[in-house]
């Protein structure tokens, strides 16, 4: 099949079964779910009325991510979907974070099907790397987007002056500065995106180039072009005007830092973007304020969380659907 086709075969909902094929019919939802540079660092384990998320270590991200700390809000992002798709099949989870794994066991047990309209924004969810149209959020839609951004032990900011939206821009240009100086983050970048049709189908992960605005073409045209246009300058200018038009910006924060409350903030961040989907809203990531490590305290403090750790920094607005990522098979993730 051509991307475009792929594209739509994957994203759209799909038969939840009976019985026991429920739980792989959750698990593909569970992978439509968020993740860095859309790695896809999940495993899924099926056992009798439970199902264990595990972490895929050699999916890492050691350069933009060397404490693995997106790599475990993806695996947070996957068991929200998990969950809300659980309930729509009859199936209420109870998740418990496994400290011998560093993953997630989540047991069922059956229950009248509920379709949350969360659920049925599963394949309306996307990372939209583009201008907003700008306006204000109505006081009901931030109260929504607030109150599905809270977790256990994580909150969210939701941050709407204009003022504090340019201040978040700074941070972010200073984020990119750092990472753009860096030969390894720049190689780990190259190394996941997809610049053509044929590479991203065939791979089924990383970033397709016009997922992020850029054209499909052969690799090493893309390469070619990255090596002459790809610049902190040209991303900063990008991204100004990219803040710029949204209308809010969401800054998830954990109380405790650790792997449980990133998987934690993970979860909280897919059911704020699901609950975005459903008020037919959009959201990006914007997260070099938290990925560069010596910026992070700096962020936190014009943030007024104290020495509380800021998890994910996203861009919330109305605007136009994206190219959508594609995903690896059900064989591929399951163990």
């Amino acid at each position: 099949m051509s991307y475009k086709d792929e594209a739509d075969q994957l994203w759209r909902h799909h038969d939840l079964g009976r019985g026991d094929a429920r739980y792989r019919a959750i698990i593909r939802y569970a992978t439509l779910a968020a993740s860095s540079h859309n790695t896809q660092p999940w495993q899924f384990r099926i056992e009798p009325g439970r199902i264990w998320i595990l972490p895929d270590l050699s999916r890492r991200c050691p350069a933009v991510d060397p404490d693995d700390h997106h790599l475990y809000a993806s695996l947070g992002c996957a068991l929200e979907n998990l969950l809300q798709a659980g309930r729509a099949a009859g199936l209420e989870g109870r998740p418990e974070y496994d400290p011998s794994t560093t993953g997630v066991k989540i047991e069922f047990e059956e229950t009248t099907p509920v379709r949350t309209d969360l659920f049925e924004s599963i394949p309306e969810r996307q990372c939209s790397r583009v201008e907003f149209e700008g306006g204000a959020l109505a006081d009901r839609e931030i109260e929504l987007l607030t109150e599905a951004g809270v977790g256990d032990g994580v909150a969210i900011l939701l941050i709407t002056s204009e003022e504090q939206k340019e201040q978040v821009a700074r941070c972010v240009a200073e984020g990119n500065l750092a990472q753009f100086a860096d030969k390894a983050w720049a190689e780990e970048l190259k190394s996941w995106i997809r610049f053509s049709a044929g590479e991203a189908t065939h791979m089924g992960d990383g970033l397709y180039g016009p997922v992020m605005g850029s054209p499909s073409v052969p690799r090493w045209l893309g390469l070619l072009a990255m090596k002459f246009g790809f610049s902190a300058k040209a991303q900063n200018l990008k991204d100004f005007r990219n803040i710029k038009s949204s209308s809010a910006i969401a800054v998830l924060y954990s109380e405790v830092d650790d792997k449980r409350h990133w998987i934690e903030a993970g979860r909280c961040y897919e059911r704020m973007a699901l609950q975005a989907a459903a008020l037919g809203l959009r959201t990006a990531f914007i997260n070099q304020p938290v990925e560069v490590s010596a910026l992070r305290p700096e962020f936190a403090r014009f943030l007024g969380i104290g020495d509380r750790r800021p998890d994910l920094v996203i861009r919330i607005g109305h605007g136009p659907e994206c190219p959508r990522s594609l995903r690896r098979p059900l064989a591929d993730v399951l163990v």
